[in-house]
């Protein structure tokens, strides 16, 4: 029981680990199950003739303890005391050798009972095994392709033109934050520079309205003289 719950227990972890031929590991595994079960199935038989042994000699011992008083109701007959005396005893020690062989008997069925309902669980497990044998093999083979396409794409990642690019543009923007780095310390401020580009576009803007009003007052006034 100990050796078959083990080998249950290990058997994902096996598989997970070893991804070689996935479908003769687990061949291999149910095949250690019915290993296992046949020892345990050996153990069952062993218990199961131990218990007919038992029954067998507490029937002995009862027929022994009845054929002692047997003999005592003859020697009865026969007005032999002595000899029913002596029949009585050994009546008696049959009769106690029937009861404990007879308690010995009851727990050896108990013994054995519990050996073959244990069989039987055995015997479920590896039928469930075997009909699970091919989806935990579609399993473990999804799983195995899963890991050879995440190492390709890994590789790919690594190597790949996009990657490449990504690398170039990060040297770009790298090139670019030193250039303003720089520019700040010789008091290029570039956000300074930007905001006196702006106040000067609108300058620029208000100038150039008020040169345009000044022209059409002026123009305005010539129309209007005599």
């Amino acid at each position: 029981m100990e050796r078959f719950s083990l080998i249950m227990r290990s058997s994902f972890t096996v598989i997970s680990e070893r991804f070689e031929n996935p479908e003769r590991m687990l061949h291999q595994l149910l095949i250690d199950m019915d290993e296992e079960l046949e020892t345990v199935r050996r153990s069952v038989a062993e218990a199961l003739a131990d218990e007919i042994q038992l029954r067998k000699k507490m029937e002995a011992a009862r027929l022994e303890r009845d054929q002692w008083l047997t003999r005592a109701k003859s020697a009865i007959d026969r007005k032999d005391e002595k000899s029913a005396e002596a029949a009585l005893q050994q009546k008696l020690y049959a009769a106690e050798r029937a009861e404990e062989l007879s308690k010995e008997y009851e727990r050896q069925q108990q013994q054995t009972r519990k050996l073959r309902d244990s069989v039987r669980d055995l015997e479920e497990k590896i039928r469930q095994a075997r009909q699970r044998q091919t989806l935990l093999l579609a399993r473990v083979t999804r799983a195995d392709s899963a890991r050879r396409i995440n190492a390709v794409l890994d590789r790919t990642g690594k190597q790949s033109a996009f990657a490449q690019f990504q690398r170039m543009e990060a040297k770009v923007d790298r090139a670019e934050a030193l250039a303003e780095a720089y520019d700040r310390m010789d008091g290029r401020d570039p956000d300074v520079e930007e905001l006196e580009r702006q106040f000067a576009e609108q300058q620029r803007a208000e100038t150039l309205r008020q040169e345009l009003e000044t022209l059409r007052q002026t123009m305005g006034s010539g129309d209007s003289a005599p």
